[in-house]
This record gives structure tokens, sequence and C-alpha cells, in this order.
């Protein structure tokens, strides 16, 4: 017998590295500057919430170490008076919490945001 750990034992041994930041931004690239190591039994959390104020939508990203009840979970939460839909999404290999692809729906979701809110603040 292999005096090895089997790839479920691994897992549970070792902690991932995850990519960790909070932040409202147009773009979750900046969160690739923050690596961590997470507690055993995590995983990397990527997690989206969108807002609306008026007429302005509020992209908030988040990417952190989560415990498994975390994951794959959606859902509203409020903060500042807003209401924010969000999505969290989990994996389980170090660093894998990355942005968004550019052609997500998400990403053109923020580009819309961030173009509205220029207009209006040029508007004001």
């Amino acid at each position: 017998m292999n005096g090895g750990l089997t790839g479920l034992e691994r897992h549970e041994v070792m902690s991932l590295t995850c990519y960790t930041c909070m932040f409202p931004a147009i773009s979750p690239l900046d969160c690739l500057k923050f690596p961590q190591e997470c507690p055993v039994g995590q995983r990397c959390l990527a997690s989206t919430a969108v807002g609306v104020k008026g007429s302005v939508s509020i992209v908030l990203y988040e990417r952190s170490c989560a415990l498994p009840s975390q994951c794959d979970q959606h859902g509203e939460k409020h903060a500042a008076g807003i209401k924010f839909n969000y999505t969290n999404e989990c994996c389980d290999t170090d660093l894998c919490n990355t942005a968004a692809p550019i052609s997500s729906p998400r990403w053109t979701g923020a580009v819309l945001s961030l173009c509205s809110l220029v207009l209006l603040l040029q508007l004001g």
C-alpha cells in the first residue's frame, strides 16, 4: 500500500492560497496583488454584488478565503441604504479566485455602470 496521502486527505490537510480584497470598483483585477494563505478547510471565494442607487449601478467585488457554507450562495444584502444582489462562487485550487473574464456579463455590466456614472457626473 502506498504511504502517501490521497487527494482528499491532502486537501483536508493543506491550506489554499487565495486572492483577498474587497472594494467597489469596475474591475476585480487589483485583487491579484493580495494573495493570502487560508486556514485549513477554507475555499477561495469570488463574490460580486450589484446594487442600484437612483440611476447608478454600484458593483462590489470581493475575493477572500471562505468557509464552505459561504460558497455557491446568492441573495440580497443591504449596506448604506442600498440593496445589493450578490453571488458567491468558490473554487479549490491555489489562486483560483481570479478576475472575471472580460467577456463575462459581469464585466460588461460593470463597464455600463461606469459609463452611466460618468454621464451623470458630466450632466450634474
